[in-house]
């Protein structure tokens, strides 16, 4: 009797089962489809203005300069000609350019990210005196200037003309990146980690340096990067400041291959065709060499650069 009521229930389907019940997709309406069409089309044309024109210099540094001249150079280079890099990585003062430029950019990016997390924090506690003080002689900076001139003679005064302390020194500290960390300390750092360590009794330069750094490295990279592209691409301060042609920096010293290409008919026998045609691969091979350091460097930032600045741009 008993085998036959387990049997039985065995068998006996479960009628109270749920069934699965395929999800239905959702159509988007027509509206939607054509508002997201619109969308694509509209970022791949921006995003084709944006990529284009860099990909185009590219290829007119490895096109001949009489096909780049007579607009046949689209997609592809044309006719392969390596005589703009020749002509460029031959000179000795190219080098010595970028070697400059090397050194400028890391002193100047170190000082820099070191003042201006060293501020920010500063500026981020409440506790600081003359807190609101501080905080208008540094927004007073980003409007007004005192003007060419009397940076000149600051500069002169200083005994700083013509060394590399007047392409390291000015500028080290940019209000705006001030500002964006003072706020990235405001908004990322709890109180509690601050007490917390204050408890241990760790001073105030103990806290910056061991905890508030080491935690801090999203806001770190992202001024990294303003300020070592902005210093890489610099040039006016040292056409300013400096007349020892072997401190110029890499920009200063293709700016002057690239004017004198133009202006001037080389001695050996060049003709001012000829000329004409290397100035205007010159043009084209100078870009790309004086942007290559700074592609190589983007992708060991660009994991905390959103994170950074989406940060950095929050209200108090």
């Amino acid at each position: 009797m008993e085998d036959t009521i387990k049997n039985e229930i065995y068998q006996a389907p479960v009628a109270d089962a749920p069934k699965k019940q395929k999800r239905k997709k959702v159509k988007d309406p027509l509206g939607d489809k054509i508002y997201y069409i619109i969308t694509y089309i509209v970022l791949a044309l921006l995003a084709a203005i944006v990529i284009y024109p860099l990909w185009f210099v590219i290829i007119a540094s490895f096109s001949s300069a009489d096909a780049v001249l007579a607009g046949k150079v689209y997609l592809w280079p044309v006719d392969l000609d390596f005589t703009g890099y020749v002509k460029c990585f031959s000179r000795a003062d190219i080098w010595i350019g970028y070697a400059n430029t090397i050194w400028y950019t890391a002193a100047y990016t170190v000082l820099s990210v070191a003042f201006t997390l060293a501020a920010a924090w500063a500026l981020s506690r409440k506790t600081l005196p003359l807190r609101k003080f501080w905080m208008i002689f540094f927004t007073i900076t980003m409007f007004f200037g005192g003007g060419l001139i009397p940076f000149y003679n600051v500069i002169s005064d200083l005994g700083m003309l013509d060394t590399p302390w007047a392409i390291i020194l000015p500028g080290t500290v940019s209000a705006w990146n001030l500002f964006m960390a003072k706020t990235f300390f405001q908004t990322g750092v709890p109180d509690t980690i601050v007490e917390a360590a204050e408890l241990d009794g760790a001073n105030r330069a103990r806290l910056f340096v061991s905890i508030i750094v080491p935690i801090s490295a999203p806001i770190i990279a992202v001024l990294t990067l303003y300020y070592a592209i902005g210093q890489w691409n610099s040039y006016f301060n040292a056409m300013i400041f400096l007349s020892n042609s072997n401190m110029y920096p890499l920009q200063l010293v293709l700016k002057e291959i690239l004017t004198a290409s133009e202006s001037t008919v080389g001695g050996s026998g060049e003709t001012m065709l000829e000329q004409f045609r290397l100035a205007n691969q010159l043009k084209y091979v100078t870009v790309i060499i004086s942007s290559l350091p700074v592609f190589l460097l983007y992708p060991f930032v660009q994991k905390y650069f959103a994170q950074g600045v989406l940060v950095g741009s929050l209200k108090d």
